[in-house]
């Protein structure tokens, strides 16, 4: 047998064989060309070898494998354009074609060779990693909530590529293998176990026993798939079952989606015509078309570029200072124990840190507290925490009213009302109790950080630690540097946020930074659009349809009108003359200063929020702004307008210095405030459609509904030179690692 690179292949008196993965230098297993080329070793051997009874495939790590390693993938689809410029597009694509087929095509060699073959699963095994699983004849995974099993691969604009479309749905059947993949969601093993993707559920040290028993039993080394006689699950496409099936699964599928996404398209496709053919063999040959043109199109690369290659970049500490030493946060100090100051304190507490969470008095802090334990009371209701695990956290925040408890923090973090005179005067008195060393952050939204640090005696220990809501469920965390903010506070800032399993950008000092920024464009926008009389209901129906998730009036709603009030007059104050009125002045002053509609948390906004019941549109909305004939406007032109404002504004920060990489540009847009993920964020956006395109539909709208839709300099000027933003500042230090 050749040798293999990273398997273990050892085969036992009884003639069973087990192949433990286990890739050096990797906390998980991931998919690349050598271990494929293992793979084919293994089963070689396996079909040569008289002496092997049968093989066992298990993991070395407490996992089984995570997926492809997509930076793989990346480069695939570099060599096909390369190849695409020389040789032609025909033959770019077969020999893509090819290099995407080589998995699913020794996974059908695998379970048609005439040896038994068993997955023993320890943990988790995704995509690819979960489609080797399923190529196997028995498949044995362990109990317990560390087990995730699943084909997640239409979160970065992939299918299942190597079976998965095929496999799943002649096991549990097309309707639940559609819901599975179009969401990307995972299955413990007691699911799977229900659901027929697994045989048997086994501790975790046992998996491997139990699949060597299978095989010692006389397991058979046939799929039920190839075994004459078989039925699909459900039903195929055009039997009585399947034609209840479809009609609903379409309309599943574009509720979800709004038709936006091209790999889950391709994935109803998949099933739909691969279950229509006699063989699977057919049904292989349809996935693997479909698969290589989503890794030919251009929005599979965006999507891995940014929700996968730029995200893991940003978390890993892209933008750490280099010469920093480590740094990690043993106490943290929290002023102000409101919503965002709670929640910061839960996930710090998760994370193992001792956190003092003070407010004006213990009965708001203690509130604070409580807001942790309600986390962890529905984290232990739906079996993802435990009594012992809820006494643990709850015992790291210590609540009070005392800033004098900050003595000896690492970090501390001010989460008061925003409000600059507010702030000025905690922050001084917070700052007297840290050591040398010892940092303060602000979690404003939309005040300057180098103005707040004039409160302070250390501005180069000040830096902005802007987290959003809720914050135990997103994961961005917006870094924002003062112009006197030093590397060290930068460095364990980054660290902090790494430690609490957050994933950073960092952002230069501006009036709303990047992300209240440009979001504050979406909503403005939807001010716009009601004044121009387009009905609110088609506002908030095309913003969903252009891929946010929510429309720009209940964005609004969840952010709370008196805030967005609030932040116009500091605004109006702060910039004097040089301030742009518009439509939303005249709404909120309507709905806050006279109606007091404060938005959800007063349960009046631009929604009515009715206790019990379903939220709907206020009607009083067709009082202050009459409504046209809804079939007077363009429902594309509504969507358009939506994304193209907030590129704009992206852009904007981009030419401003407020933002400096583009990977931090669209993976904040798309973690902060759901920009259209298919388009992989915002600059992403621009370069698909081309500088030139998007300028020229920019100037076109500034024409019809106003200058704020004016080309930044920067886009006009790759307009003119055929630039895209990912070649005129592609990162220098990309870490494609998996």
């Amino acid at each position: 047998m050749q040798s293999l690179t990273h398997f273990r292949f050892e085969t036992g008196a009884d003639g069973i064989a087990v192949a433990t993965w286990d890739m050096a230098g990797r906390s998980m297993n991931v998919i690349d060309e050598a271990v494929t080329q293992d793979l084919e070793n293994i089963v070689a051997e396996a079909s040569a070898n008289d002496a092997i009874r049968g093989v066992i495939i298990t993991s070395g790590k407490p996992s089984f494998c995570a997926g492809a390693d997509l930076s793989m993938l990346e480069a695939a689809t570099r060599q096909y354009h390369r190849r695409g410029a020389e040789a032609g597009e025909e033959a770019a694509t077969r020999e893509l074609m090819d290099a995407m087929t080589r998995l699913p095509r020794l996974l059908r060699k695998m379970e048609t060779s005439g040896k038994p073959f068993a997955a023993a699963i320890p943990g988790t095994a995704l995509g690819g990693g979960f489609e080797i699983c399923l190529a196997c004849h028995y498949r044995v995974a362990a109990v317990g909530s560390e087990t995730k099993l699943g084909l997640p691969e239409s979160r970065v604009g992939l299918l299942p590529g190597a079976g998965g479309t095929q496999r799943l749905p002649r096991l549990i059947g097309a309707e639940e293998a559609i819901k599975l993949m179009l969401a990307g969601k995972h299955m413990g093993a007691e699911e799977a176990l229900r659901l027929g993707a697994i045989h048997a559920v086994a501790p975790v040290g046992e998996v491997v026993a139990k699949a060597r028993a299978w095989i010692a039993e006389g397991g058979k080394a046939e799929q039920p798939w190839d075994v004459k006689g078989f039925r699909q699950p459900g039903g195929v496409p055009f039997s009585p079952k399947g034609m209840m099936l479809w009609p609903v699964a379409n309309a599943l599928y574009r509720k979800q989606t709004f038709d936006n996404y091209d790999a889950q398209r391709a994935i109803m496709k998949c099933v739909y015509e691969g279950l229509s053919v006699k063989t699977i063999d057919a049904g292989l040959l349809i996935e693997a078309r479909y698969f290589t043109s989503l890794v030919r199109g251009p929005q599979a690369g965006n999507m891995i570029r940014s929700l996968f290659l730029s995200m893991q970049d940003l978390a890993k500490g892209a933008r750490r200072p280099a010469a920093e030493p480590p740094a990690k946060v043993r106490k943290l100090g929290i002023l102000g124990a409101g919503f965002m100051g709670a929640g910061i304190a839960h996930v710090s507490a998760k994370a193992g840190i001792e956190v003092v969470l003070v407010d004006r008095d213990m009965e708001s802090a203690e509130k604070g507290k409580a807001h942790s334990a309600r986390l962890m009371d529905r984290d232990i209701a739906r079996g993802r925490a435990s009594e012992d695990e809820k006494a643990a956290v709850l015992g790291r925040i210590k609540a009070s009213a005392d800033v004098a408890d900050f003595a000896g923090a690492d970090l501390v973090i001010e989460a008061v009302f925003e409000n600059r005179e507010l702030k000025a005067e905690m922050l001084p008195k917070a700052e007297a109790q840290l050591n040398k060393g010892a940092i303060m952050a602000s979690n404003t939204s939309t005040l300057p950080i180098t103005g707040l640090a004039r409160a302070v005696k250390r501005p180069k220990d000040f830096i902005g630690i802007h987290f959003f809501s809720p914050v135990h469920k997103m994961r961005l965390v917006e870094i924002i540097l003062g112009k006197k903010t030093g590397d060290a506070a930068l460095a364990k800032a980054l660290d902090f946020v790494r430690q609490i399993r957050k994933t950073p950008i960092v952002v230069n000092d501006s009036r709303g930074f990047f992300t209240s920024r440009v979001v504050s464009t979406y909503i403005a926008e939807g001010h716009h659009m009601l004044a121009e009389g387009v009905p609110a209901a088609l506002i908030e129906n095309a913003g969903k349809m252009a891929g946010m998730p929510v429309g720009p009036l209940a964005l609004n709603d969840e952010v709370a009108l008196d805030l967005s009030y609030k932040i116009m007059q500091v605004s109006k104050a702060d910039l004097g003359d040089k301030y742009k009125s518009g439509p939303m002045d005249d709404m909120l002053e309507e709905m806050v200063a006279r109606r007091g509609r404060l938005g959800r948390k007063n349960r009046k906004g631009f929604y009515d929020y009715p206790e019990g019941a379903k939220k709907h549109l206020w009607p009083g909305i067709a009082d202050i702004c009459p409504p046209r004939p809804a079939d007077e406007f363009d429902v594309e032109e509504i969507k358009q307008r939506l994304l193209l404002m907030q590129a704009l504004e992206t852009a904007r920060c981009f030419e401003e210095n407020v933002l400096t990489d583009v990977r931090e540009a669209d993976v904040g847009a798309i973690l902060g405030f759901g920009f259209a993920p298919y388009t992989g964020g915002p600059l992403s956006y621009i370069d698909t459609m081309g500088a030139a395109a998007f300028t020229a539909k920019c100037k076109v709208f500034r024409k019809t509904y106003g200058e704020r839709y004016k080309p930044s300099k920067l886009v006009a000027d790759m307009a003119r030179t055929g630039d895209t933003f990912y070649r005129r500042f592609a990162p220098a230090n990309r870490d494609k690692a998996a």
